[in-house]
């Protein structure tokens, strides 16, 4: 059996998708796993440490590897040269790339989505949003710390006090909650708002406020949190009632962190455009959702834009300027999700395995995984 490690050709990606620590485990059980050169160049992993654990530099990684391993979903090109049954796996978020999964299941292709995998305690090795996420929110707090004009903690000085900052995190899934811990490291204030009340008891016990808001009559007896653990997008009176709650905090704060996500949905607008006019000047958003739309009305993708004295960044790739942790915890997660698979050196898929059946995208043409029918309304 051959795995292919690719580089990847998204413009700013600087992750690889095994590292040389995790890609010579697979190496010592007896599989070859082959390097596109340079692929882990910009991740600060070179081609010799590369051969060092046992594997195999080459120009061309793809075309007689059995398992293709990704960061992002793999180009038109790529699914051309990859093997009629061969297995790829990568975030491909399938609802937001229909013709990508025509595509594999025209040639064939046995697709495994690391968007895709359930989110169950069992499968928490493999959960590869929630190791990214964890370095978006920390990144996204370093972000805001320095582009804001004042000092983050309180501090005493003999020209007087300096009152800490106020940081306000929107969305408590783990980018949230790291960016909570991040920013209380750092000595602000922290409160953090979402739909979800089950997350309250996190919150609080990291040391921030939860805001808490009331819901609309029809929203209080229903789940707020979906089987995988996502928010469930909520009724027009509810999210009116959330608006003019969260318009007040933004305001105040001089430090908004947005992460709120809906699967295969338009991110949620959680900040106007009035609101970012009433913030003080010299503070700072940092939209996490931009790329999904922003949870931000004036965010834009990859672009700082400042309006009304305010900063607002709306990076799209933000783990990828962590890529030696990033592409570390990635690989193992890939590692893990693999353990399942691969059985006495051949891939063998359990379809009765929760995971696994919930992480495949495609397989022999057809659309497996319920979560992704369900967002492609094939069910």
């Amino acid at each position: 059996m051959i795995i292919g490690i690719v580089k990847e050709t998204r413009p700013g990606e600087t992750r690889v998708a095994f590292n040389p620590e995790t890609a010579g485990k697979w190496v010592e059980k007896g599989i070859e796993v082959r390097v596109q050169a340079g692929a882990g160049r910009a991740s600060y992993f070179t081609d010799q440490a590369y051969k060092e654990a046992g594997c195999v530099i080459t120009e061309d990684a793809v075309s007689d590897a059995d398992i293709v391993l990704k960061i992002n979903w793999p180009t038109a090109e790529e699914i051309d040269l990859m093997k009629p049954d061969a297995l790829v796996a990568a975030f491909l978020w399938p609802a937001q790339n229909r013709d990508l999964v025509e595509q594999l299941k025209d040639k064939n292709i046995t697709a495994l989505g690391m968007e895709s995998v359930p989110r169950i305690s069992r499968a928490q090795k493999m959960d590869a949003l929630s190791s990214m996420g964890s370095i978006a929110g920390y990144k996204s707090v370093l972000i805001a710390a320095d582009a804001l004009a004042k000092y983050m903690p309180m501090l005493m000085t003999a020209a007087g006090t300096i009152a800490p900052a106020k940081v306000l995190v929107l969305g408590a899934g783990v980018a949230g909650l790291q960016a909570i811990a991040t920013a209380k490291r750092l000595g602000a204030v922290v409160e953090a708002f979402d739909v979800r009340s089950s997350v309250k008891e996190q919150v609080e016990s990291l040391g921030a406020t939860f805001v808490e808001v009331p819901l609309a009559a029809e929203d209080q007896q229903a789940e707020t949190e979906t089987s995988g653990g996502y928010a469930k997008e909520l009724s027009e009176a509810s999210k009116k009632l959330q608006e003019e709650a969260i318009q007040e905090r933004v305001k105040q704060s001089d430090i908004v962190i947005t992460t709120a996500l809906i699967p295969g949905k338009k991110a949620p607008v959680l900040v106007r455009a009035a609101a970012v006019e009433g913030m003080k000047p010299g503070s700072v958003i940092v939209d996490l959702a931009a790329e999904q739309g922003g949870n931000c009305e004036l965010s834009r993708p990859d672009e700082l834009v400042e309006v009304h004295n305010v900063r607002i960044f709306g990076p799209t790739n933000i783990t990828a300027e962590l890529p030696l942790h990033a592409s570390q915890l990635y690989a193992r997660n890939l590692s893990n999700l693999l353990e399942l698979i691969i059985k006495d050196g051949n891939i063998s898929l359990d379809f009765e395995d929760e995971i696994v059946k919930g992480s495949t995208v495609t397989h022999q043409g057809e659309v497996i995984s319920p979560f992704v029918r369900s967002q492609l309304g094939l069910d």
